[in-house]
């Protein structure tokens, strides 16, 4: 800030006779803001530095001002250097020689600057994808098992969270639709209908915020009688291809709603080509597809499901989700995504699975996503309810730790809470 001296005529005078200059002369320097003398004289502002001002008040440890100081300088005057003094060692620390070492790795971490300096990876709310638990109603609904966390009303809720999110950064999303029962069916046909709830919401996002991205979720598990990720049949099977010709339908339909990535989450061999060809049939050439490459049959889920009312109505999930155990079976996924024409590949859940995103990072070009699954986000959250660790450094951690290990972008359900952290809002 720069402070303000005031002139008018009845001071001017006053300021000319202290400095010693005589009329017509400016009082500092040859400043030619002062007034002349003529028929009528109006006040007028000279803004004084405040560095200079706060220069003229510095005085080293000596007691000397600046210009002293320089002025010794110029005639060779210089101060003694300060003693080194080295810090003493606690009482009792052995006297031993120093180890014969020509490399400290430690050397380039000893202070907050070399740190920051040398630092291999960074996070930005770019990463981010924020995921959106939407539904029929007008109030927001928390859900239990993820604290923090609501099924949006598709009207109010869900604008008011996607603006505090652009607020600090983020500016993708991905959707999540919680369906009324009724409405649900063993084939899922309602995944398709052009006014369902997804599609409606994607209309709505796009036309108040245009240049958001918006993902959506390619699965019927949200519309299924069944609970499941495909068409069941009586034995308990999930058909695989009768399957992908809904997943088709549905793509097609949030495509022509305005979604700019839809992302199959179901694991069905074969969706990710028959989607690249049913959107490019429509014309939707421009619509990127996020392949769950590597989503794995996790027990991480379970607030996930709480959220959509979504368990399956028998059994689980093993015949089409990957096995835990497996590593090599991703390439194999990896592999066959790529050559089908996805865009972005993901690996679900994400903090577990840290080497099978190092996996596709090393075999693959692409793009690659991770996603911090509902279970991820609910231990860190209970944890720091608790005490047990600090909520707001470990979700930091964890969110690095997704990047250090490859991943270009990371679902996140911390999303808003971590970029506010980034952006020096705190955690709010």
């Amino acid at each position: 800030m720069a402070s303000t001296v005031s002139f008018s005529p009845s001071n001017v005078q006053m300021l000319q006779a202290r400095s010693g200059h005589g009329h017509g002369h400016a009082a500092f320097g040859s400043c030619s803001a002062v007034p002349r003398a003529g028929p009528r004289l109006r006040s007028t502002a000279v803004r004084v530095s405040s560095e200079q001002e706060a220069a003229a008040a510095v005085r080293a440890p000596s007691g000397k001002t600046i210009e002293e100081c320089e002025a010794d300088a110029v005639a060779g005057r210089f101060p003694a250097p300060p003693p080194l003094v080295r810090p003493k060692a606690p009482e009792g620390t052995p006297e031993i020689r120093p180890l014969d070492m020509t490399k400290r790795p430690r050397r380039n971490r000893k202070s907050p600057a070399l740190r920051a300096a040398f630092q291999e990876t960074t996070i930005s709310p770019a990463n981010f994808v924020l995921p959106l638990f939407i539904h029929e109603g007008e109030d927001d609904a928390p859900i239990g098992a993820m604290p923090g966390c609501y099924r949006l009303g598709w009207r109010h809720g869900l604008l008011d969270e996607v603006y505090k999110a652009r607020d600090v950064g983020v500016n993708s999303f991905v959707l999540f639709p919680k369906v009324p029962d009724a409405l649900k069916s063993p084939t899922g046909d309602e995944a398709y209908n052009d006014n369902g709830l997804v599609p409606r919401t994607i209309r709505l996002l796009k036309d108040k915020f245009p240049d958001i991205v918006v993902y959506t979720d390619v699965a019927l598990d949200p519309y299924s009688s069944d609970g499941h990720d495909g068409i069941v049949r009586e034995d308990g099977v999930i058909m695989n291809d009768e399957t992908v010709y809904q997943l088709c339908k549905q793509a097609v339909s949030q495509a022509r709603a305005g979604a700019d990535v839809v992302s199959p989450s179901d694991m069905m061999d074969g969706r990710v080509g028959a989607l690249r060809a049913a959107l490019d049939a429509e014309g939707f050439h421009d619509v990127s597809i996020m392949s769950y490459t590597a989503k794995y049959a996790s027990s991480f889920y379970g607030p996930f499901r709480e959220a959509l009312d979504s368990n399956p109505r028998f059994g689980d999930k093993k015949t089409y989700q990957m096995n835990p155990a497996n590593y090599r079976e991703a390439l194999i996924e990896t592999a066959a995504d790529e050559a089908e024409g996805a865009d972005i590949l993901l690996v679900k859940p994400g903090l577990p699975y840290l080497d099978v995103i190092r996996l596709l990072r090393d075999n693959s070009a692409l793009p690659i996503a991770a996603y911090q699954v509902s279970g991820e986000y609910s231990m860190i959250k209970a944890g720091g309810a608790l005490g047990m660790i600090d909520e707001q450094k470990v979700m930091m951690e964890s969110l690095m730790c997704l990047r250090r290990a490859g991943a270009d972008i990371i679902l996140t359900y911390f999303a808003r809470q971590a970029a506010g952290v980034l952006c020096g809002m705190g955690s709010k």
